[in-house]
Parts: structure tokens; C-alpha cells; sequence
């Protein structure tokens, strides 16, 4: 599966903090590079760091050994080559075109090359192209905000890595876009709530009437979340909030919502008390209810 954001965050940051602790030991020894920060991070990713299936070590090219190979579907699909932290990966070119040459004699189509606190990944090959330009994610943990680095190392999860290619391409369009148009005066806040708006056509409940035919009910704790509407109608979005909250109760919370829900379905509700209930959960559940007509 995926890492948890969360726990990729935070083996980041132990990261980074060895680094900062023992930089003396990572700078000379490339060993403790492995064992403490590499295998951790993969380990955070996914990787099944001592499964011969997933992770081959010492694996042998016809150039020498890469340090590991990751293997996807009984195949390598891409090798680990690691440095200590005294080799700066950015300005010295030749671990990166040993890598290459590992991959591409091999025929291996990709590569990563870290010193614990860099990470670059390489395509390995493509025709008309410097090994520079096939460079699809670096990523500096050091020297980047810990949500952009963070971000970033979980393109090389177990379950993402086959799309390396296709992600580290929107992850740079996105990057490009964003960064255009706050250099053309829109702010950040802006941009982002851009980003995180619902559908065009919510309508907050406040702003109903009461004539209205909703297609689909909506809250929002942290973002917006679609709700399966039993009848399309006032009555069916008030249900519909209902059995939410019954889902993320427990104890008499739990019990005092589903018996106000077994009442509710009991008796007549005028469009107005719809809405005032409606109305009265947002302000004490502190949500937002809104619907899509």
C-alpha cells in the first residue's frame, strides 16, 4: 500500500536529524549510510526490505554491483546505488553515469543514486538525450521544506514507482503552474483554496429555499466529501448527514443520533425544519453542508 503521508513525514525527519547528529560518521561510511537512513526510508515506502522477492543487495552488472535492486513482478525494475554523505551527487557526474551504465547494460530502465540526505532518480535511457536531462525527481532532504521533500520520496513507494515517469511529469507541471501564477500576482491562499474547491455547483444549505431538487449532499470537515442519497430530495440530505455522523460517533453519541434518525423517518418534516436542522448540525457538528442540485 501507499505510506501514510504521516509516517513518511516523520522517518524524513528522523532522517535528517541523524544526519545533523552523526554527520561525521555518515560523511566517511557508507555501510552506516545503508543500515540507517536508506533501508529506513524504503522500509517507510513499502519496500519489504528483507524479502529477496522485493530487494536483491550486492546485485551483480556486467559494469560491477549496483548496492541494490528493487524488483517489481519478478523483474528489476530499478537499482540503488549509495554513496556516504562526503560525495556530493549534485556536482560529481560519475556516480550518476555509473548508475546509468549499470541500468543500461543490463537493461534496466531506472535508477536511483542517493547519499542519504540527496535522492535523484534517472531514467536510465532514452534516445537523442544527456544523462541530465532524464534526471525525473531530485530531492534534497537538507535543503527542502520537509512537505516538499516528503512529497516527493513517496513517488518511490512500492505502489508508485511504476508510474515514476508519469508522476514526476505532473509533480513538475504542477510545480511550474503553481510558481507562474503567484509570480503574476495571485497569492498563495488563493491558489490553493483553487485547488481544494468543490464542485462549482454546491450550494451551502443556508442558501437553499426549500423548492430545491438536490442530486447529491455534501460536508465538509478538511475537505468536501460526497454523501450516496437514499431519495434525491431535503429529506434524503438531512438522512444522509444523519448516517454520517452515525458513522464517526461512538458510545450514546451513536445511539442518541440513530434514534433521533428512527424519529425523523417516522413523521412529516416541512422543507423549513429540514433546513433549521440542517442549519442546527452545522453549527454544532461545526461542518459545512451543502448540495449539488
Amino acid at each position: 500500500m501507499v505510506p501514510g503521508m504521516d509516517e513518511l513525514r516523520d522517518t524524513v525527519s528522523e532522517v535528517v536529524l541523524k544526519i545533523n547528529t552523526h554527520r561525521e560518521l555518515y560523511l566517511r561510511n557508507e555501510e552506516a549510510v545503508k543500515q540507517h537512513l536508506i533501508g529506513h526510508v524504503f522500509r517507510t515506502l513499502g519496500w519489504e526490505w528483507d524479502n529477496p522477492f522485493e530487494v536483491r543487495p550486492e546485485e551483480k552488472t556486467e559494469d560491477g554491483r549496483a548496492d541494490y535492486a528493487l524488483i517489481l513482478d519478478g523483474n528489476v525494475f530499478a537499482y540503488v546505488e549509495v554513496k556516504n554523505l562526503g560525495v556530493n551527487i549534485i556536482k560529481n557526474g560519475k556516480p550518476l553515469r555509473q548508475l546509468g551504465r549499470y541500468c543500461f547494460n543490463t537493461g534496466v530502465r531506472y535508477g536511483i543514486l542517493t547519499n542519504g540526505a540527496v535522492w535523484i532518480v534517472l531514467k536510465a535511457f532514452e534516445e537523442g538525450s544527456r544523462i541530465s536531462d532524464r534526471i525525473l525527481l531530485k530531492v534534497n532532504l537538507e535543503n527542502e521544506p520537509l512537505e516538499r521533500s516528503t512529497l516527493k520520496l513517496s513517488l518511490l513507494s512500492k505502489d508508485r514507482i511504476s508510474k515514476i515517469e508519469k508522476l514526476s511529469a505532473l509533480l513538475k507541471a504542477f510545480e511550474l503552474s503553481f510558481n507562474g501564477l503567484r509570480n503574476e500576482g495571485f497569492g498563495e491562499d488563493v491558489l490553493i483554496a483553487y485547488l481544494r474547491a468543490g464542485r462549482s455547483s454546491l450550494i451551502p444549505v443556508d442558501k437553499l429555499t426549500g423548492v430545491e431538487t438536490p442530486r447529491t449532499a455534501y460536508v465538509n470537515e478538511n475537505g468536501w466529501k460526497a454523501l450516496p442519497l437514499g431519495e434525491q430530495s431535503l429529506r434524503g440530505v438531512l438522512f444522509a448527514v444523519l448516517m454520517y455522523l452515525y458513522s464517526r460517533k461512538e458510545g450514546a453519541e451513536k445511539e442518541e443520533i440513530k434514534r433521533v434518525y428512527e424519529h425523523l423517518r417516522r413523521i412529516r418534516l416541512e422543507p423549513s425544519q429540514i433546513l433549521a436542522l440542517l442549519k442546527t448540525i452545522e453549527e454544532e457538528e461545526g461542518m459545512n453542508i451543502a448540495v449539488e442540485l
